[in-house]
């Protein structure tokens, strides 16, 4: 049944913009930072030579995160805003499926756009450290993929949050408000304590442990997710 249920709901967003959004935000991302690359070639070649590969990838991280958020805020409410726009809530719930299984099936789509999203970012950002001539430097694979797909565990509590929000509160204004607030605090969430969620995708703790960020994420994300799968089950969604 649970199959069924996210095949529904990919074949929802089959004609939507949402595929289009998740290839944009990464490729924007590396394409931004191809431009100041290539603007300022020499400085920043000159300034990272002895890391050339490191200090790419984390600029790409640095404008990915709040892209991440943004694109977690705006993915999952075109995914709820579906049902919300044809007023389809009773005729989905009306299936011979679970509430649980309509939440969690939303859930899954989002967080496998996002997981999408974040390959295409491994794949953009490896692209453009070749374009720039790093190739003849060995290109620190584990270093990026954890600046990749780290932020994206981190970030579980706000995916499960973004769901929950999206599903059971029909004017979509409110969980946009919210999300795009936490996209525009991001880049300033690196002098917070670590235990603020919003820190967590940057991977800055006091242990220099990216894995700490993203454990907590997965932990928070799945606590979020209950909470909003059982507010879901019990609540009147018109």
């Amino acid at each position: 049944m649970m199959r069924r249920v996210i095949a529904s709901e990919f074949i929802k967003i089959r004609r939507s913009m949402i595929w289009f959004l998740a290839v944009l935000g990464p490729l924007g991302v590396v394409g931004l930072q191809a431009l100041n690359y290539t603007l300022r070639y020499d400085y920043l070649t000159r300034k990272y030579a002895s890391d050339l590969w490191g200090r790419l990838i984390m600029d790409v991280q640095f404008l990915a995160v709040p892209a991440l958020l943004m694109g977690i805020t705006v993915i999952a409410s075109m995914i709820a805003g579906i049902e919300h726009r044809t007023n389809a809530w009773k005729q989905t719930l009306a299936l011979p499926v679970t509430r649980a299984s309509v939440f969690a099936a939303k859930f899954f789509v989002l967080a496998f756009l996002l997981l999408f999203s974040s390959t295409l970012l491994v794949l953009g950002t490896a692209a453009l450290g070749a374009a720039l001539n790093f190739g003849v430097n060995p290109i620190p694979y584990q270093q990026l993929l954890i600046r990749s797909y780290f932020p994206y565990l981190a970030a579980m509590p706000f995916v499960a949050l973004q769901t929950w929000l999206s599903v059971v509160v029909k004017n979509q204004s409110i969980p946009l408000t919210v999300g795009l607030l936490g996209a525009v605090l991001s880049p300033f969430a690196s002098v917070m304590n670590d235990w603020l969620p919003l820190k967590w995708p940057l991977l800055l703790n006091e242990w220099n442990e990216p894995l700490y960020s993203a454990a907590a994420g997965i932990v928070t994300g799945a606590l979020v997710y209950l909470a909003g799968m059982a507010n879901f089950i019990g609540k009147d969604v018109k």
